[in-house]
């Protein structure tokens, strides 16, 4: 009875049966291929997150990727495209799906937005709905599908390209420019120069220059690529690959800014756009333009592949033109984000799914048992992670992670109660299955629970400022201090019990540690989760005949409501502090061989010399003049410090560094070289609001730069 209810709850009577198409579609290489994409995409994350690469670094790659290795694949294959092979009904039903999506996100956004920032919306929106990552990450998905089945399938990804970036694109920088000319003092400039702008701008793309010199080529060169040229254009093409999905992983770095309200609403309606709409709509038009196709077959892969193709995430060049505008960019960031990592599970499913022949109830109730089963042990082990991180750390003590902490416990017997669910229901055990059944559903309701209510409270909570109420703290010469006499200069590390300045740290940490974006971030993948169980449940009340796509959106919850663990952990399970600064320290002492404390000041590498020489002698006075302040670290003492992240800026307006990841390392290397020091040595250099102070006078500098250049004499400048 109860395993009936449950096969209920997924929709999916005995007394059904589901027709399907016969495989049109290889699924064996697919997860290889996902496998290969997204663990290229980590890659790049992980050595941007870890300033391997830093974002100056990785901006001279996307360059390489765009300007050079996508337009000369492009080129390569508009030259040797077949175009008696093309089914035009299809690239038709792409066009029209592509526009009307367009068409919907540009008038609703301009009928909700305000008028402060209507247009820049609508353009910028609408181009995030419709241009999909069609090559970087699009192509080795296809191909690992239809390359067996359907190889002309790979080159409708150079004819659909082109709709978005000479056709819809133009469109959306038109409005961009019509913000921009409204929100500048000077309104003067009139339509033409707007539309002339927009065209310069199309025209310099080398994307779009390529296609059409691509084209031309096609019939000018008999579709063939002349030998001389051969080698040359295939060493570009075939590097566009890896290196546009690593650089990919690196474009996301640092994209998950601040939410609001209205960014987290914007959110889910885009990404709702483009992952569910957009897709439904290319099926749709497919299936109504070629309904005179030659083959049944042929028609009905047509329309699956135009599903998947729908379901491509956002490519990463809208990012570049939100911030080429400053406009929007903590929506089309973050939505680029979520929606690459979202599409990854939805194609793998909608896949699956599309290469079932035929469909029975009962395997397919055993199957989204033995799906909810692993993956329910799989997060079971990420939140152990995920709670163990939390109470190691102790933020369960504080609002919001007290909240958080009891949805994850209550995620944690959502996978207790599947994994027993999965050994009581072979069993005649009526008893165990009602406990068993309520454990499970109590569980995965109270979930829901808990998501609105730290939804409610992450709002509230969102961070503000925390400054020390001292004035002393701040000032020296020209005030008076709050106590009698004059004050000792603090010139000894401080006692991190004592000193006000650790406390004013600790004070500062905790406000930090609130982290509300990561909070927001949680409740709008979960309510993505929600809403996809509510509309299961209304499908199934309005229409007991389900189909194929019902069959995905079951499987979607399965994965969404038993793997809530793996959001967890991705959000969570990282701690800064406990997890990532400790790794990256012990991956440093590793890669210089030995402990870095034991290392002498003569061991210092040579980059580490030359930037502590060249701050000393060209830097550090006006460095000192312009941060670093005299603060109250005691009752009676002071000390002249300044916060990491004062000095990462001014390393940027002094020209000494390019970008933040560029500072951090330039101060990093200041503190291995023993320039600076945090007050109570407790930590490395960080970007971060944490005091530091520079050791040396003016006159030990002098001398510790001849030392440093004479390898005999050198010692260590706190001996100096």
């Amino acid at each position: 009875m109860i395993g009936d209810a449950v096969g209920s709850r997924y929709g999916l009577n005995h007394s059904h049966s589901f027709s399907g198409s016969p495989t049109a579609m290889s699924i064996d290489k697919l997860f290889p291929a996902l496998l290969e994409c997204f663990g290229i995409i980590l890659c790049g994350y992980v050595a941007g997150r870890a300033n391997i690469i830093t974002s100056t670094q990785a901006k001279g790659l996307g360059n390489f990727v765009s300007k050079f290795a996508l337009p000369a694949l492009l080129f390569k294959n508009m030259v040797l495209l077949d175009f008696g092979n093309v089914v035009w009904s299809f690239l038709w039903s792409i066009l029209i799906a592509k526009v009307s999506v367009f068409i919907i996100v540009c008038v609703l956004t301009l009928v909700v937005a305000g008028p402060e920032s209507r247009f820049s919306k609508a353009g910028l929106y609408s181009i995030f709905a419709t241009q999909s990552n069609d090559f970087a990450l699009g192509y080795p998905i296809v191909e690992a599908l239809y390359k067996n089945t359907y190889p002309e399938y790979l080159q409708y990804i150079y004819l659909v390209a082109p709709v978005s970036l000479m056709i819809l694109n133009p469109i959306g920088f038109a409005f961009c420019e019509i913000q921009k000319w409204r929100n500048s003092q000077d309104q003067q400039h009139n339509k033409l120069r707007i539309v002339g702008v927009v065209i310069l701008q199309v025209l310099k793309n080398p994307i779009v220059f390529m296609v059409v010199v691509g084209l031309v080529s096609h019939f000018l060169l008999g579709h063939k690529i002349p030998v001389v040229m051969q080698e040359f254009v295939d060493g570009l093409a075939n590097s566009f690959g890896g290196a546009a999905l690593f650089y990919l992983g690196l474009s996301m770095v640092g994209q998950l800014r601040k939410f609001t309200k209205s960014t987290v609403v914007a959110l889910i309606l885009l990404i709702t756009a483009k992952l569910l709409v957009m897709p439904l709509i290319c099926r749709d038009m497919v299936e109504l333009l070629d309904s005179n196709s030659s083959s049944p077959q042929n028609h009905t892969s047509l329309s699956n592949y135009a599903f998947l193709y729908g379901v491509f995430p956002t490519a990463p060049s809208v990012a570049i033109y939100a911030s080429q505008y400053n406009m929007e960019l903590e929506v089309i960031t973050s939505g680029m984000v979520i929606s690459t990592f979202l599409s990854a599970p939805i194609m793998y499913v909608s896949a699956w799914l599309l290469t079932i022949p035929w469909m029975d109830p009962k395997p397919l109730v055993t199957a989204l048992q033995n799906v909810s089963f692993n993956i329910s042990i799989v997060s079971l082990v990420a939140l152990v992670w995920t709670i163990a991180v939390m109470l190691l750390s102790k933020k369960f003590k504080r609002l919001p992670h007290m909240f958080a902490m009891n949805l994850f416990l209550a995620q944690f017997l959502v996978c207790i109660g599947m994994i027993l669910w999965n050994f009581i229901v072979k069993q005649d055990n009526f008893i165990g299955q009602v406990l068993t059944f309520t454990l499970l559903y109590g569980s995965l309701y109270s979930t829901y629970v808990w998501t609105g209510v730290l939804h409610v409270h992450s709002f509230r909570c969102q961070p503000t400022c925390v400054t020390s109420i001292c004035e002393c703290d701040v000032t020296f010469g020209g005030t008076a201090l709050p106590w009698a006499g004059v004050p000792c200069e603090c010139t000894a590390p401080c006692e991190s019990p004592h000193c006000l300045l650790v406390q004013e740290e600790e004070r500062l940490q905790q406000a930090a540690d609130r982290q509300v974006a990561r909070h927001t971030l949680l409740c709008l993948l979960l309510t993505v989760s929600l809403l996809a169980n509510l509309s299961s449940c209304l499908w199934w009340l309005f229409n007991r005949d389900p189909g194929s796509l019902y069959l995905e959106l079951q499987f979607f919850c399965a994965i969404a409501n038993y793997g809530q663990g793996f959001i967890s952990f991705g959000i969570f399970g990282l701690d800064k502090h406990l997890i990532i600064i400790p790794f990256k320290k012990r991956l440093a002492s590793l890669w210089q061989g030995r402990e870095r404390v034991e290392e002498p000041q003569a061991a210092l590498p040579e980059e580490i010399r030359l930037t502590c020489t060249q701050f000393i002698r060209y830097h550090k006075d006006q460095c000192v003049q312009d941060i670093v302040q005299k603060r109250r670290c005691g009752e009676r003492t002071v000390v002249g410090t300044f916060l990491g992240s004062e000095l990462v800026e001014w390393l940027l307006r002094a020209g000494v560094a390019r970008d933040r990841g560029e500072g951090l390392l330039y101060g990093t290397q200041l503190e291995q070289g023993g320039v600076l020091q945090h007050v109570a040595r407790e930590v490395g250099f960080q970007d971060d609001s944490l005091h530091y102070r520079i050791l040396c006078s003016a006159l030990n500098c002098i001398h510790w730069i001849n030392c440093s250049l004479n390898p005999k004499n050198d010692m260590k400048l706190t001996e100096i």
